[in-house]
């Protein structure tokens, strides 16, 4: 099965090891991402590596999104990606990285808007273990002060915010989001619903959609792997469909997170999958799904 429309992969990854710009990689012994070991993970991953993992889908245009490179120099990577994009024509627009608390935020976020292909920033917030140990004012969380004071920048250098936190911490985002009206953010990875169990679903839905109340906020569907299980639509069908009922399908992306998603499945597999959950939706919303949301976004 290949893609009846065209794709903008809006969530994406490359990096090239060996330069000591990727310190959660290049350590011999790594700590686990959520899904388990990074150790498949440990070998560059370049344009070329990412056609041949989208072989025989039409991906229009893709948005890399940083890569937790080494923040002693956030703007480093996004120059490396323009190289990047000159010769390989991939990615075709940039989340760069910076850190809000920092001294210097002002003269990164200058540094990163002047290129040509940067839209947003990510940093991801400060966040509490569980849900019962969120308290307000956390340093470097959303509710900080500081952070925030480097947060209100973004709408000078006409920037987003890309915002990957747990679901225990989306009322929280629903407050930047009210309080920075002019500032969109895009959530990632649909709120990181990993707890599948009743109580967890419920909880993640009841942060969705308190979030979903804020018009600045969009969301991409990626990254919702689960640590121990392949990916499959069996599994995924209801976060899918739950997200796109709680934001409405002109707020919805759907993204690969490659290639760390590889942990959990193969492209094919995943978009595949998102395919055959939004069969029965008519083809304008399945296009502006896979497509024409990421292009408005991103300014593609």
């Amino acid at each position: 099965m290949t893609a009846p429309i065209q794709i903008v992969d809006c969530h994406q990854h490359f990096w090239r090891l060996g330069q000591g710009n990727y310190p959660w990689l290049e350590q011999p012994d790594p700590g686990p991402h959520r899904y388990g070991p990074v150790s498949p993970l440990q070998k560059n991953y370049l344009p070329a590596d990412y056609r041949r993992d989208t072989a025989g889908f039409e991906i229009a245009a893709t948005v890399h999104v940083e890569a937790e490179w080494n923040p002693t120099d956030p703007i480093a990577e996004t120059r490396w990606l323009h190289g990047l994009a000159e010769t390989e024509g991939r990615p075709n627009a940039i989340v760069a990285q910076a850190w809000f608390a920092r001294d210097d935020i002002a003269a990164v976020l200058s540094g990163q808007a002047e290129f040509p292909l940067v839209r947003g920033i990510r940093q991801k917030p400060a966040a509490a273990p569980g849900p019962g140990q969120v308290r307000s004012g956390l340093p470097g969380s959303m509710s900080d002060p500081n952070w925030r004071r480097g947060y209100a920048l973004l709408a000078e250098y006409g920037l987003h915010y890309e915002l990957q936190t747990r679901y225990w911490h989306l009322a929280e985002a629903a407050v930047l989001a009210r309080d920075y009206p002019h500032t969109a953010i895009i959530l990632n990875h649909a709120g990181v619903p990993e707890d599948r169990s009743k109580t967890g679903l419920a909880a993640w839905r009841e942060g969705m959609q308190t979030l979903a109340k804020q018009p600045n906020v969009a969301v991409k569907i990626s990254g919702i792997g689960e640590a121990g299980h392949a990916w499959s639509t069996e599994r995924n069908v209801e976060v899918v469909r739950e997200v796109i009922r709680i934001f409405g399908v002109n707020r919805c992306m759907f993204a690969s997170n490659y290639p760390v998603d590889r942990l959990v499945g193969a492209f094919a597999t995943i978009f595949n999958g998102f395919m055959a959950i939004t069969a029965d939706l008519s083809d304008g919303d399945r296009g502006k799904l896979f497509h024409d949301n990421a292009v408005t976004a991103y300014r593609l």
